[in-house]
């Protein structure tokens, strides 16, 4: 036997399959996390927390966070960044809700609460797919501007008395479960659908592989870049008016948490994907594990400014496990 063929030694295995175990570590940690979280908090207390009424109240908190990440996804899948997703929802619920205050049928009012967000994602989409602006400070000035608007619209007051068949938007049930959830599996399930069986969504993760390689190879990157902007300012702006008729009320910016949470969610999702790249399943269990761990302390009666913290921590860990994975790969 040549020194090329020596057989592996005892802790060249072991060193092995220690590095497998890190590598499956790195690619399933949100998805253990998810299950470590689960099983801790029905230890602490398994009398309510995997009850129906619980899990219930699970899926309608984070219903509307789980609207917006889908749109962060969509702009996060070709590489760019939007900081608006959370002013513009919260522009949207404005809108809607001042339209019909002022007497415009509700269809005609959730219509043009969508055509705004559209806007405005065309808006950050120009700034940055055309004018080559960076992504983080377009949308940074973006997201400032639109909460100024939120506020004109709103007049610096929180709006309220919306025609009961608005909330029922936000408030009814089918089945016993909330409509907000229907809609948020709606919005997850097509954003799904378009990422890995349409051309656009194949072009979307085409470019945020390589704009260079995808220009030669003929896709029309400021194109499918400035799409992805535009689709995640409409389904930001449905998370808003579906918010505006859960609570019963609009304000100027009622939404502005679900952005960073939006974010922490498609990066803890990152460690999913082989590629490390941004996608739709993984997106959704982030959702799920925000919306646990903030379910879990408030039954074990932690305190809020804690919880601050905790999340705080979530998002560095959310970073960090994403560019573990990038290096992994």
């Amino acid at each position: 036997m040549t020194n090329n063929d020596k057989a592996p030694t005892t802790s060249t295995v072991v060193m092995g399959h220690a590095s497998n175990a890190g590598k499956w570590m790195l690619q399933g940690g949100t998805l253990v996390a998810l299950i470590a979280l689960i099983l801790f908090f029905f230890l602490m207390r398994p009398d309510v927390f995997l009850g129906f009424t619980n899990v219930r109240n699970i899926l309608y908190q984070v219903s509307i966070l789980a609207i917006i990440a889908a749109a962060q996804t969509m702009v996060m899948v070709v590489g760019d960044f939007d900081l608006s997703v959370g002013a513009n929802s919260s522009l949207a619920g404005a809108t809607a809700a001042a339209l019909m205050l002022g007497g415009t049928p509700i269809p005609i009012a959730i219509l043009a609460a969508l055509v705004v967000g559209t806007l405005i994602g065309l808006f950050n989409g120009y700034l940055v797919a055309y004018l080559k602006v960076s992504a983080f400070v377009a949308t940074l000035a973006s997201m400032t501007s639109v909460i100024g608007i939120s506020y004109l619209v709103t007049g610096g007051t929180t709006l309220f008395n919306f025609p009961p068949e608005f909330n029922a938007l936000g408030q009814g049930r089918l089945f016993e479960i909330p409509l907000p959830v229907y809609f948020a599996v709606v919005v997850a399930l097509a954003t799904w659908f378009v990422l890995r069986y349409t051309t656009i969504g194949r072009r979307w993760y085409a470019v945020g592989g390589n704009h260079e390689v995808s220009r030669l190879s003929g896709v029309n990157v400021r194109r499918v870049r400035l799409i992805a902007f535009v689709l995640a300012g409409t389904v930001s702006a449905l998370g808003g008016i579906l918010l505006a008729a859960r609570l019963g009320s609009a304000s100027a910016t009622q939404d502005g948490n679900n952005m960073m949470f939006a974010v922490a969610a498609v990066f803890l999702g990152m460690t999913i994907a082989r590629s490390g790249a941004a996608n739709l399943v993984g997106t959704m269990i982030g959702v799920m594990i925000i919306g646990v761990l903030a379910n879990g302390l408030n039954i074990l009666g932690v305190n809020a400014y804690i919880q601050q913290v905790i999340t705080g921590l979530i998002i560095v860990a959310a970073v960090t496990l994403s560019g573990l994975r990038s290096r992994e790969r």
